[in-house]
């Protein structure tokens, strides 16, 4: 097969990749920032036609405003959990790969099949409920926060381990021989070089927590505690027959994700990707 052939086979397919994407992920987008802007009647329809009046403004502040601005609350309890959650598994999750890369026993390699395994084993849902009653945290924001710590260490140990084994050993010896201690080795010389795994972790995990609705619905009950994907399960029974204003809902709750991600792709990558060549 000639160079030229190749080049043309690699356009086409990076054509057809476009097109797939376009079609999965920006026609349901602008599906919905269209009709988010439209009048009721009109957002009936369910079609891609431009509104005929625009009422994008008188939508949003309608959205926030319902149930006594419950949207406003959930933001305030998502990004509350999201961060705590966050700053928790970033901090552990680099102490306890670091732990695992550099000290290998038989202890530290159960401790990791243990957390592995939270990524294969699939949620219990009664039993993780009488833990958090049997603990008091159960209806609580802090219970929630430890339900996404739990469920997200696994997939950021792993993360960090096979990044931090790509960093030289000898700089810990180093280290030690300018008299640092082992807590003084992880925080001024490994953490310091995990920034791109760091910021994999942050985005990734940001999302999927922010973007999680199975263990707030499950862990989470009360008007008080809902989050913003509760807002749309609750909101679709409230606007069966105001499909703009479910759909501004969606759009709020969706756009902070996505800027996160368009600006954070690449950190992403290259963060998923460090630790693929030795681990």
């Amino acid at each position: 097969m000639t160079d030229r052939s190749l080049t043309a086979r690699n356009y086409a397919m990076g054509v057809v990749a476009l097109l797939l994407a376009f079609v999965v992920f920006i026609v349901p987008f602008l599906f919905v920032a269209i009709n988010a802007m439209k009048t009721a009647p009109d957002a009936a329809q369910l079609d891609f036609s431009l509104p005929e009046r625009w009422v994008f403004w008188e939508n949003v502040v309608t959205t926030v405003q319902t149930r006594d601005y419950a949207l406003l609350l959930a933001y305030w309890n998502s990004t509350l959990i999201t961060v705590c959650a966050i700053t928790i598994l970033v901090i552990f999750g680099a102490m306890v790969g670091f732990v695992i890369q550099r000290r290998p026993s038989p202890v530290s390699r159960f401790v990791y099949v243990l957390i592995l395994s939270g990524l294969m084993i699939p949620p219990a849902v009664v039993p993780t409920i009488w833990v958090l009653q049997g603990i008091n945290l159960f209806k609580t924001l802090q219970g929630m926060i430890l339900i996404q710590v739990a469920y997200g260490l696994g997939f950021t140990v792993l993360l960090f381990r096979a990044f931090i084994a790509t960093i030289p050993r000898e700089l810990d010896e180093a280290a030690i021989i300018d008299g640092a201690k082992p807590w003084q080795v992880f925080f001024r010389v490994v953490l310091p070089l995990l920034k791109p795994v760091t910021v994999t972790v942050i985005v990734v995990q940001s999302i999927s927590i922010f973007n999680d609705f199975t263990h707030p619905l499950y862990y989470l009950p009360g008007r008080d505690n809902v989050t913003v994907q509760l807002t749309l399960y609750n909101f679709q029974s409230q606007f069966a027959s105001q499909n703009n204003l479910l759909f501004m809902n969606i759009l709020l709750i969706t756009i902070p994700p996505l800027i996160v991600f368009v600006f954070f792709n690449r950190q992403i990558v290259a963060g998923m990707t460090s630790g693929a060549v030795k681990g």
